[in-house]
């Protein structure tokens, strides 16, 4: 009698069916309520199964036989019963809290690794280090990481509360918006995937929906492809949007189009922004002649795009891309300085927006509902690091450097526990990164598969994928309920987080504060009784937890165009009344705050400063810009190992103009190498006039491969990319600054 049966899942790149059959993943198909499903899926049967998962509990040679630090990803391992792993890695946490304290735990987890709220790898990771006395946690995320330092300085918000909660909702653009200004795209390939998930993918449907009805799109990006079919492109060099942003504002006050009424009531310190803009104080106008050699756009095109912005609605959107790049804080200042001097911010349909594009709930009219989070306790440990600088704190431990205003020290950290995340895919300069690695004297990883932070660990331990455990899947801005059933049995002697961690607690005698007494059913249904009990006080009525497992998603009436936010409407009728969380109250134009921390790298306005590396370099020579987008066929380097055996899938392609490609006999689909003086990869050529001349696009997520500082054969851009702050205000990741010499692989 066959055990075959098909169930529905969920992920952080939407819902999906699933065929079991023998305790095997046989075969997944779009769930059907969505519009435009993503592809991601489609390679999972081969992922879960696939040879290279971590099937038992392994401790590298060199660490297990003499606590050697060299070795790191080269190494072999040894596998140990569960108890002996669990002892090993119980007694290295105690001896490095005994001899160092626990600021010497740093705790890594990027919160990308499964949608279900209970095996949320990063809640369990630090809900487990706090338990035991606190760790060293990062501040923000690579995708935002600047944005997160500079908005609430400019609109006074947290930026991810100003994301889902200050922004346009997609229905108000559709009724209200006549003209769409995309820096950096509103890309469907990225807004694929959402924290938490996304049931339904609108992105797609909604920008094609805009063009239909006559709406204007202005892509300005170097690739044409992260902008909808249909948009009027403008092919910008990349890291140059301020320069642009700049010469569209000196358009607007030159020619009478700013708003003076608005910037007077709503915004603070344009007296002091003008001078810079007209060249009064540094001697260099902001004008589109000044601004069309730097960015790559035409003047008369920027004065035809600021007059057009100026006598329609319009609607400034800026990606996470922007932000990650050398001085990343100013092109979103600027974007809020510009929509000021239109305006429209207030108006429906009008001012600027954060994200579109980036993530599938931004733009999706949803009530929002509140619970389902695993508590993580309190953490004892003030010391705090922003995200991008792990290899700085690793390599430079007790070094100053400067944050958000703050002079900090990096801590000394012996002992890094990763749950939850490749840092060897997405942070940069990787060959940097691994000889910071070699620094910590323990390293302790969760992995269900054995990436390339895996293989430069100490201690491994098989963690399960979603498929083979029980949890709940819901997302904010998402009009889904799921109850994601284990669909399989773990595979070899793999555990989820949750069980290794109570494992650990119980043996440095904190079992009963990490666990409270609950095993995973009885979190599950502690945790859903709490979201029960807050939707009911919000309005809206849930199934119960035994209904919910048995019909295995429901549709909540959260979603429609009653829920359609059009931000700031109270704050542009009356500043006094609804205040921005700003000194001033008002739009931040010019930062008393900011001006007063003396950074030269983030000034007290919006201000254009070349990058060290950028098509302007005067060392650039006959080098191209790389940029390195999010991949269109995983989440970050998720589903990898599977892709690595796809014929034609590795090295990852690399799209390059005809004329570079020309001039460095490069056909199509040649194999590549890329170079610069931080180490070298392998592509596969695409040649397309979608890119501008002087820029490659190599996607992230293929796994670095072979040993240290070795070429990346699989296409691994962050081999290239420089590991600077993109300013001492945010310090975040600089990716988007880089150069590389492109030739035909020997």
């Amino acid at each position: 009698m066959s055990d075959r049966q098909t169930r529905t899942t969920t992920s952080h790149w939407g819902a999906f069916d699933v065929t079991t059959e023998g305790g095997r993943i046989v075969d997944v198909a779009p769930f059907a309520a969505d519009p435009d499903p993503s592809p991601i899926p489609n390679i999972l049967p081969q992922a879960v199964h696939h040879a290279n998962r971590v099937l038992r509990p392994s401790v590298r040679r060199g660490w297990l036989e003499g606590r050697r630090r060299d070795g790191r990803g080269t190494d072999d391992y040894v596998e140990l019963p569960w108890d002996e792993a669990l002892d090993l890695a119980a007694e290295e946490l105690r001896r490095v809290i005994d001899a160092h304290g626990n600021e010497a735990i740093f705790g890594g987890s990027y919160g990308w690794a499964s949608a279900g709220r209970f095996h949320h790898a990063l809640s369990q990771v630090h809900r487990f280090l706090n338990c035991i006395g606190g760790y060293v946690k990062s501040f923000g995320s690579y995708s935002t990481g600047a944005a997160q330092a500079i908005m609430p300085h400019v609109l006074g918000e947290n930026f991810l509360k100003l994301t889902y909660g200050y922004q346009n909702s997609w229905p108000t653009i559709r009724d209200h918006t006549e003209t769409l200004v995309m820096f950096g795209g509103i890309n469907p390939k990225n807004s694929q995937v959402n924290m938490g998930g996304v049931t339904r993918h609108q992105t797609r449907g909604w920008c094609e929906g805009f063009i239909a009805q006559g709406m204007k799109l202005v892509l300005v990006a170097p690739q044409r492809g992260d902008g909808p079919e249909g948009s009027d492109w403008m092919p910008v060099v990349p890291g140059t949007d301020t320069a642009l942003m700049l010469a569209l504002a000196y358009v607007l006050e030159t020619e009478g189009l700013a708003d003076h009424d608005f910037l007077a009531r709503c915004a603070s310190g344009y007296e002091r922004f003008k001078p810079y803009l007209l060249g009064e104080s540094d001697g260099v106008a902001k004008t589109p002649d000044w601004a069309a050699p730097i960015c790559g756009i035409a003047a008369d095109e920027i004065r035809a795009l600021a007059r057009r912005m100026a006598g329609t609605r319009t609607l400034i959107t800026v990606s996470w891309s922007l932000q990650r790049q050398q001085f990343g804080e100013q092109p979103y200042w600027m974007a809020a300085v510009l929509a000021a001097m239109l305006g429209q911010i207030g108006l429906p349909g009008g001012g600027v927006g954060y994200g579109y594009g980036a993530i599938g709930g931004v733009g999706v009219a949803a009530k929002r509902l509140r619970g389902l989070a695993l508590p993580q306790g309190e953490n004892p440990v003030a010391d705090v690091i922003p995200v991008a600088r792990i290899a700085d704190m690793l390599l430079n431990p007790g070094a100053p450097y400067q944050f958000n205003g703050e002079d900090r020290t990096y801590p000394d950290i012996k002992l890094v526990y990763w749950c939850g995340g490749n840092p060897f895919h997405h942070h940069q300069d990787l060959n940097r990164l691994d000889r910071a690695w070699a620094a910590p004297e323990t390293i302790i990883v969760h992995e269900p598969w054995w990436t390339p932070t895996a293989k430069r660990a100490d201690i491994v331990f098989p963690s399960t994928t979603p498929y083979e455990r029980e949890d709940i899947a819901r997302a904010n801005m998402d009009e889904y309920l799921f109850a994601m059933p284990q669909l399989i049995p773990p595979l070899g002697e793999a555990r989820n987080d949750y069980d290794i961690f109570a494992g650990l607690a119980a043996r440095l005698g904190q079992g009963e504060a990490f666990t409270e007494g609950r095993d995973v059913e009885g979190w599950l249904r502690h945790l859903y009784a709490e979201f029960v009990e807050m939707s009911r006080e919000d309005g809206i009525e849930m199934p119960d937890y035994d209904r919910l497992r048995e019909e295995n998603w429901v549709k909540l009436p959260i979603a429609g165009d009653e829920h359609a936010i059009s931000p700031f409407e109270a704050f542009r009728a009356d500043p006094a009344a609804a205040p921005l969380k700003t000194p001033s109250g008002k739009v931040e134009i010019f930062s008393e705050r900011i001006a007063g921390f003396g950074y030269e790298d983030c000034p007290g306005h919006p201000t254009w400063m070349p990058p060290e590396e950028w098509l302007g370099s005067e060392t650039r020579g006959e080098m191209l810009h790389l940029v390195s987008p999010q991949p269109g066929d995983k989440l970050h380097s998720q589903l990898e190992a599977a892709l690595q055996d796809v014929e034609g899938a590795r090295p990852e392609r690399v799209l390059i103009h005809p004329r570079d490609a020309a001039a460095r006999g490069i056909a199509e689909g040649q194999i590549v190498e890329m170079v610069n003086a931080r180490g070298a990869c392998l592509a596969r050529a695409e040649v397309s006039e979608d890119i501008r001349p002087g820029v490659v696009s190599l996607p992230t997520g293929a796994w670095l491969d072979g040993a240290p500082g070795a070429v990346s054969r699989t296409g691994n851009p962050n081999v290239l990319t420089r590991d600077i702050g993109t300013s001492r205000l945010g310090q975040g990741s600089s990716a988007h600054t880089t150069l590389v010499a492109v030739r035909p692989a020997g």
